[in-house]
């Protein structure tokens, strides 16, 4: 399985990217992108630091075991175009069943 580098750039120049030394086994270019976006919500909504001011102008670098870059997931990604249809159905979902937004506790057996 290939070996995924989630390099997180946080400002511009060689100086501001947090190299990872360890990587991700995954499947697919695919299946690392959607971890990257996965750790770009966690950090959003986790992470607090004195270097980044704003998660928002973040982007992970996914690159494979020879330094290649691959992929560029900015952390704006995160957040669904005002257009998007999908984020539309998902509001909808949401508005169906709070449980989905996690406001409530789940419902008990049936």
């Amino acid at each position: 399985m290939p070996r995924y580098f989630f390099n997180l750039r946080y400002g511009r120049g060689p100086d501001k990217l947090a190299v990872d030394p360890e990587g991700d086994e995954l499947p697919d270019l695919d299946a690392a992108r959607e971890l990257a976006l996965h750790n770009a919500r966690d950090l959003i909504a986790r992470a607090r630091s004195d270097i980044v001011r704003d998660w928002f102008t973040c982007s992970f670098e996914i690159e494979d075991t020879d330094c290649k870059l691959l992929l560029t997931i900015p952390f704006s990604a995160t957040v669904p175009e005002e257009d998007d249809d999908e984020a539309d159905d998902e509001k909808a979902a949401l508005h169906r069943d709070p449980h989905l937004a996690g406001l409530s506790s789940p419902p008990g057996p049936r």
